[in-house]
């Protein structure tokens, strides 16, 4: 794909969503990082049924260690993995408020050094909450650069080093929220609905879908 034809997807997306954002529920870095640990292998709609309650009586790492894990537990019990995740956010806690004062680092070195913070993870919350230029490639935006030929790759790494090397500078704060979205409601798994596309002319997917 030429970079002329990436800088229109662009900024088609950014006609049709110019603020995007996550649709995780959090009003702190500290709670779209729980949120973030909630949501790997789950849904968002499943975590933000969750968190409001968990967040009105723990959005603090000091709060949660005073919930305990057996407390955290009862809350998150409707997520998927969630003895797991409650042990790792747990660990997590302990370690924001021994290493980082109890706040949420805005680097990823100490990001990806917390229990349960992958690569993944680290991207949303530096670009979220801390608005850095990072693209976190989950599944659905590894389908839509795959599919439309924006970044293709063959894993996850090659397709974020990718994205980050093409995608302009004026487009990479916002990139992530705009694919995952787009993979997410227009350009799904198993059918994508190319008809209501407004990238569909320069997609070069060439299985495109009919109208119904």
């Amino acid at each position: 794909m030429n970079p002329a034809k990436r800088v229109a997807i662009y900024r088609r997306l950014a006609e049709r969503n110019p603020h995007p954002t996550t649709e995780l529920q959090y009003s702190s870095p500290f709670e779209l990082l729980i949120a973030v640990i909630l949501s790997a292998q789950a849904t968002d709609v499943s975590v933000n049924k969750a968190t409001p309650k968990l967040f009105a009586v723990a959005n603090t790492p000091h709060a949660m260690l005073e919930l305990g894990e057996s407390g955290l537990k009862e809350h998150i019990k409707t997520i998927g993995l969630f003895n797991s995740k409650a042990a790792n956010i747990m660990k997590t806690c302990r370690a924001l408020v021994e290493q980082h004062g109890g706040k949420v680092p805005d680097n990823r070195e100490a990001l990806e050094a917390l229990p349960g913070v992958g690569r993944k993870t680290a991207n949303v919350v530096l670009n979220t909450a801390f608005g850095q230029p990072t693209i976190a490639v989950d599944t659905h935006i590894f389908r839509v650069a795959n599919r439309t030929g924006l970044a293709p790759g063959k894993g996850v790494l090659e397709v974020e080093r990718k994205l980050v090397k093409f995608t302009p500078d004026e487009f990479k704060r916002h990139a992530h929220h705009w694919l995952i979205l787009h993979g997410r409601y227009v350009c799904k798994a198993h059918r994508p609905n190319c008809p209501e596309c407004v990238i569909a002319d320069l997609c070069e997917y060439r299985a495109k879908t009919k109208p119904m």
